[in-house]
């Protein structure tokens, strides 16, 4: 498994990391916290762009 910093969640879906701190904040990107830092895993990062797939694909039925 593996698990990536803020700023490479947000370098990866090509977003500010405030972004992705307001996604973990609302609770549509989980993450998991070590001591003070924040990490999402990979398994996180699917759930979540798999979350906005799936509207999309209700939308065209």
């Amino acid at each position: 498994m593996q698990a990536y910093t803020v700023e490479q969640v947000a370098e990866i879906l090509s977003i500010g990391r405030d972004k992705v701190y307001f996604l973990i904040r609302t609770g549509q990107l989980r993450s998991i916290k070590i001591g003070k830092l924040r990490r999402i895993t990979d398994q996180h990062l699917t759930e979540f762009v798999s979350s906005l797939e799936e509207p999309c694909l209700e939308e065209t039925r």
